[in-house]
């Protein structure tokens, strides 16, 4: 959780690098596909051996008349993380009609060219995502505004673990924010008793 813009952070995947010998070369990759589809695009990439994940957290609705359901609501619009190595990005899942394209670092290269790196989410980043999606009580929201907070581990409640930074907010409540590179940052209220700094 460095205070390091996303560009800066984002990992670039070397062309011609995917496996090492005997250790694999899969990476979490951001797949754009269409809108209200990214559900059904993880199942085909699960169904065809690929890990992956679809942002989603679960909310009470209720209607005016009074009904109430949970929904598992999705929080990222025509976005499906999918692993894989580089080799099979390329070959097999670029080229599936359920995927548009895949999301790219929003910085240009070093030398000035306008090609940009396949964007790469690191384990540890994707780690944090899924468990703050599947524990917190309070909605998670993402954003591209980071703003570097103090680093901190939650020490109490349905988070406890999770490594993060906290940013106090104007209203005087407190967000626990996670980068997430390339897509900027999820965030969640949180009660600054139960973190400390670290």
């Amino acid at each position: 959780m460095s205070g390091v813009t996303f560009s800066e952070s984002v990992a670039a995947v070397p062309s011609g690098v995917d496996d090492a010998v005997g250790i694999s070369g899969s990476k979490w990759y951001v797949a754009i596909v269409g809108n209200n589809r990214e559900r059904s695009v993880a199942q085909k990439l699960e169904a065809m051996g690929f890990e992956s994940f679809v942002a989603s957290q679960e909310e009470l609705r209720v209607w005016k008349n009074g009904r109430r359901k949970t929904v598992d609501r999705v929080l990222l619009a025509a976005i499906v993380f999918v692993r894989c190595t580089e080799s099979e990005r390329r070959r097999i899942i670029v080229n599936l009609p359920y995927i548009n394209r895949f999301m790219t670092d929003r910085a240009a290269r070093s030398d000035g060219s306008l090609n940009r790196h396949v964007a790469v989410v690191p384990d540890s980043q994707m780690d944090a995502l899924r468990f703050m999606l599947g524990r917190s009580d309070d909605p998670v929201i993402f954003s591209d505004n980071y703003v570097k907070g103090r680093s901190v581990k939650v020490i109490r409640g349905n988070l406890r673990g999770l490594i993060g930074e906290i940013v106090d907010l104007a209203d005087g409540q407190s967000e626990l924010v996670i980068v997430i590179n390339a897509l900027g940052c999820a965030k969640v209220h949180i009660n600054p008793i139960d973190v400390e700094c670290i």
